[in-house]
């Protein structure tokens, strides 16, 4: 195929995901894959044909949804021309994935301030009433628990709403790393030398980790469910960060058994699924890290 007709492809592609993004079940799976098109356009085209191709998608995605299509694709082609840069200048893989994790979450405070300066809409005042609004329903249905009382679902929702930047830092995450994964490996297939992450086996996170999850944990033993002070919202965020950054510890070290003794790689696959599942399990991840389990390991 021609480098014309697959860009034309990547290009109807980009519409499809941009369109499918105000389709209801559609939309997380549009969400997850969209900036994967944007990226490929620009690592493979010139920056005016680049151009070109991406202005008849917004065209086409306004006249058919409207203003709302524009904001939706602005928001994932600044960080999708940020990854295809960075592809160009052939950066490593760690380098592409922070600085795409990075760009996407200062979009998201971005929105959040401009939101609150230009149209006074509080992002968490919304999703309190929002909430509030989905139990009072619940309860009018007499379908609330008994023990679920107001003083309960007012501690609920704080703790809620002092999690959103644990969620945005985990939505920037996941976009990033599913738009690396599929990125990559399309533009090797392109001729592109595109460096990878390290192999799994390989992974090992910086021991001071260990060190502020201890920290973490001791100071979240003092502090009440009801404090909204700014360490208590740090804990909130801080502490289930931690736990996703050990769970992925915990698959390397699975990944690193399984090279250690031979065994088939669906095994450590299938053994990543429960810790998944089970966030406790991530414990592996934070003795792996703490002690020289995989030096022992080699020496047997």
């Amino acid at each position: 195929m021609k480098t014309g007709l697959k860009s034309l492809l990547w290009s109807g592609a980009a519409l499809v995901l941009l369109l499918s993004v105000m389709v209801p079940v559609l939309n997380v799976l549009a969400f997850t894959l969209i900036m994967v098109p944007f990226v490929m356009l620009f690592t493979l085209l010139p920056k005016k044909v680049y151009a070109l191709h991406v202005i008849p998608v917004f065209v086409i995605a306004y006249v058919l949804l409207g203003p709302a299509s524009l904001v939706l694709g602005l928001f994932f082609l600044v960080p999708s021309i940020v990854m295809g840069h960075m592809y160009k200048r052939q950066a490593q893989a760690r380098t592409v994935l922070t600085v795409g994790i990075l760009t996407v979450l200062a979009q998201f405070l971005l929105e959040i301030i401009l939101f609150q300066a230009a149209f006074n809409i509080s992002l968490t005042a919304e999703m309190s009433n929002i909430i509030r609004a989905y139990f009072e329903q619940i309860d009018s249905q007499n379908l609330l628990p008994a023990n679920w009382t107001n003083e309960f679902i007012d501690m609920f929702i704080r703790t809620l709403i002092q999690s959103v930047p644990y969620a945005l830092i985990a939505v920037s995450f996941v976009l990033a790393v599913v738009t690396h994964a599929i990125s990559r490996r399309t533009l090797r297939s392109h001729g592109f030398d595109t460096p990878g992450l390290k192999p799994a086996k390989e992974w090992m996170l910086p021991k001071i980790l260990v060190m502020y999850y201890l920290v973490a944990i001791v100071l979240e033993m003092f502090i009440s469910s009801t404090d909204d002070s700014f360490m208590a919202v740090v804990l909130i965020n801080l502490i289930p960060l931690l736990r996703l950054a050990f769970t992925i510890q915990s698959i390397g070290f699975f990944f690193f058994l399984a090279h250690q003794k031979g065994w088939n790689r669906a095994v450590p696959i299938l053994l990543t699924v429960p810790v998944l599942l089970f966030p406790p399990l991530s414990l592996i991840g934070v003795l792996d890290i703490a002690f020289p389990i995989r030096k022992s390991l080699t020496k047997s």
